[in-house]
């Protein structure tokens, strides 16, 4: 069923119905033109007001009709239909008046955030419950309306409105959307019919149909999967990037973007692994973890991120343990489904007969792999070289054995150099 477009209703005056009499509180209780509403809004509202009266009093609607848009009652709006429209407060101080004006000033310089600042900010009013309200303040000194909201979570210096809120960003697409990004929704002509904003906490879905909002609405503050771009005036809404978002050492690109494929795979030493291995182990992926996660890659962050990976219905490719931004996405943002339990589904180890990297096939590494190879080539014939063993540490023993296989099947030079590639897997395990 698709959600109405309030909108298009206009109050009867002779009508007692819920959904036209609250109509009518509404238009009665419009934004005044000096807090910004529009004049033009204004003066319809005060029409519509001064026609409603006339027509209670003449016992007939015939003022109220005769500048109807649609035939019928308005509909009863109730919190299921997620509509937000109401009143829209002003531009004003932290701890301020709704009721004072503020005269115009150019836009402040933005204060320096970091995604996850805006994320952590708004997760405090999402616990606290924040309760609704145009009129009232929280503790923060933030109006506990949909805008007091964005700004407290960007940090804004006062508490802005619908109208006011894009200078201090900068446009987006739909793709570019992170989280910490704020989706809004300004109705000049009629300020308190719809206007709203969110901010964007992660895709939900892989068709990125759906994020994760967190917003203040009606009873108080909210985090919940959302479709995109909201319930109704889905088309209105604009993406906007805080413009003093931090990109610094201690910024958003330690915290929440993804840090570039070459911090992650076989060799790979930083903080970005260790982060990656938290994140997964919050996720289920603890037990695959025999120590740390620590910065040095090694074959459990593979296996617990391939495991991520295969939990969000990925295949293939998409599913071969290196994480790619879709996947850091998702852990950062707290996303996208959990690990199953031992038993609970399975986390099966990546393919056997996938060749996992020529970077797991060298001095120095140590890893399941190794061991895997080492036990093919003796099944195979080919463990002569070793002392003892095999096990998980590359050795010489590992690549003169190896060398001996690739022989056998006719290869020379560099194509039997004692190291793995791709076509020796292939005929190992074959």
């Amino acid at each position: 069923m698709q959600t109405p477009v309030f909108e298009e209703y206009e109050p009867a005056g002779d009508c007692g119905c819920a959904g036209c009499a609250q109509q009518r509180r509404a238009a009665a209780l419009g934004l005044p033109v000096g807090e910004g509403g529009h004049p033009a809004a204004h003066g319809a509202r005060r029409a519509l007001v001064l026609a409603t009266a006339a027509g209670v009093v003449l016992g007939g609607g015939g003022a109220g009709a005769a500048h109807a848009k649609a035939p019928g009652h308005a509909p009863t709006r109730t919190d299921a239909d997620h509509d937000p429209a109401g009143p829209q407060g002003g531009s004003g101080p932290l701890h301020g008046s709704p009721s004072r004006p503020v005269l115009p000033v150019p836009a402040p310089t933005p204060q320096a955030v970091t995604r996850a600042d805006i994320i952590n900010r708004a997760k405090r009013w999402v616990t606290a419950k924040v309760p609704y309200s145009m009129e009232k303040y929280w503790s923060d000194g933030y109006r506990q309306d949909c805008s007091g909201f964005v700004s407290m979570a960007w940090n804004l210096g006062g508490n802005e409105w619908t109208g006011s809120l894009a200078q201090f960003g900068t446009r987006v697409t739909r793709d570019e959307l992170e989280p910490g990004d704020m989706l809004l929704f300004h109705n000049p002509a009629n300020p308190n019919n719809g206007s709203h904003v969110t901010i964007f906490g992660g895709w939900t879905d892989y068709a990125h149909t759906s994020y994760t909002a967190y917003e203040q609405a009606r009873p108080h503050t909210r985090k919940q999967a959302t479709p995109y771009a909201y319930w109704n005036n889905s088309s209105r809404y604009v993406a906007y990037r805080y413009k003093g978002l931090s990109a610094g050492s201690g910024g958003a690109s330690s915290s929440t973007s993804y840090p570039g494929a070459q911090s992650f795979g076989p060799g790979a030493n930083n903080k970005h692994v260790t982060r990656l291995g938290q994140l997964l182990s919050e996720r289920g992926a603890a037990r695959l973890y025999k120590q740390g996660p620590g910065p040095r890659w090694g074959q459990a962050d593979r296996g617990a991120t391939a495991a991520f990976q295969r939990a969000q219905g990925w295949r293939g490719k998409e599913a071969d343990g290196l994480p790619g931004p879709r996947t850091w996405g998702l852990l950062v943002s707290d996303q996208g489904r959990d690990i199953p339990k031992a038993g609970a589904g399975g986390t099966p180890a990546p393919a056997a007969g996938a060749f996992p990297g020529k970077g797991y096939f060298k001095p120095g590494q140590s890893n399941a792999y190794v061991e895997k190879l080492g036990k093919r080539l003796v099944k195979k014939g080919f463990g002569k070289h070793y002392g003892s063993g095999p096990g998980p540490r590359w050795t010489e023993a590992d690549r003169r054995n190896v060398e001996a296989f690739q022989r056998a099947q006719g290869w020379r030079a560099a194509a039997a150099d004692g190291y793995p590639g791709p076509q020796t897997w292939k005929r190992l395990f074959a």
